[in-house]
């Protein structure tokens, strides 16, 4: 095909997947650094309901290593905001299929299920609520028009979970009210021995496996090849030398949940962790895209862009 009969053949559909740039989602789930805020604060969120606990506890290695769940839950988010719709579609079915085979019982009664849509319902809940309060905190407040349309670009991801409509907080306000009765002090939502010290791994994280974690997102800017060195590096640094760098994300927490999970949260922790907010915001201000935002946020954008005219 010569020159003039390329310029002439017809761009491919734009394929913005299932929210696309025009979404408040991909507007906010770009930012980097919101997610040190919103990731800890969702996983602290999910594992304070018993059942949820009691999975994470039975199917995986979340003791030793938190931040590889972390880093997967993650990566499956991204795929499904950021990804063509047959990749988000398939994401959907991959997590679908694994929390099938995930079942057991709960520590003091009760048995639990990967595809209970109750329990489906909580750990999406907590994923948009921990989104929609970081960006709050931490980047811009969002108006109730922001919010609102945020949580009802949420829903049909709710959908694809398995989660059915009527069970579904039908728009903003109902979400409200959902997330009021799951919290409140005789709600399901109550930490027990499991989801301490789940959160005490995810608190004081191994340092190595974190700085992994951090640094594989960053894949385009950092050689792979420096991984590995970086782990080890990392593993010389007592976990707990570490740990303060989380204290913002404790503060994001529902005081109710904080104290239940027993956190300490003196002038101290909020004096250091408003600092860490202070000094992210200021560099994520001077920083250019390429270093601020997601990865699989700017694959996104080139792949709309290369089909634009």
């Amino acid at each position: 095909m010569d020159r003039r009969a390329a310029a002439r053949r017809p761009l491919s559909a734009p394929e913005p997947g299932l929210f696309g740039p025009a979404s408040i989602t991909w507007r906010l789930d770009r930012e980097a650094f919101l997610l040190l805020g919103a990731g800890p604060r969702a996983l602290l969120m999910q594992i304070a309901h018993p059942a949820v606990a009691a999975g994470v506890a039975d199917h995986s290695n979340f003791r030793a290593d938190p931040w590889t769940r972390l880093a997967a839950t993650l990566r499956s988010y991204l795929r499904i905001v950021y990804g063509t719709t047959d990749q988000a579609r398939a994401e959907v079915h991959r997590l679908n299929r694994l929390h099938g085979g995930v079942q057991g019982v709960v520590p003091g009664g009760g048995a639990y299920h990967g595809r209970d849509p109750a329990l489906a319902l909580w750990v999406h809940a907590t994923l948009v609520d921990s989104t929609l309060t970081t960006a709050h905190a931490w980047l811009r407040p969002l108006d109730r028009q922001d919010r609102a349309r945020a949580y009802e670009e949420s829903v049909p991801i709710g959908r694809l979970f398995g989660i059915a409509a009527d069970r579904l907080p039908a728009d903003l306000a109902a979400f409200e009210d959902y997330m009021t009765s799951m919290l409140a002090d005789d709600g399901p939502v109550q930490p027990g021995r499991t989801a301490k010290d789940l959160a005490a791994a995810i608190l004081s994280p191994p340092a190595g496996p974190a700085l992994r974690t951090i640094l594989g997102s960053m894949t385009d800017l950092i050689p792979t090849r420096l991984l590995g060195p970086a782990e080890s590096l990392g593993d010389r640094v007592p976990a707990a030398a570490t740990a303060w760098l989380l204290w913002p994300s404790i503060g994001l927490l529902p005081p109710r949940l904080r104290e239940a999970y027993g956190l300490p949260w003196s002038p101290l922790e909020r004096a250091v962790a408003a600092w860490l907010v202070a000094s992210w915001r200021a560099w994520n201000a001077v920083l250019p895209p390429f270093v601020r935002e997601m990865p699989q946020a700017r694959a996104a954008d080139r792949r709309i862009a290369s089909t634009m005219p």
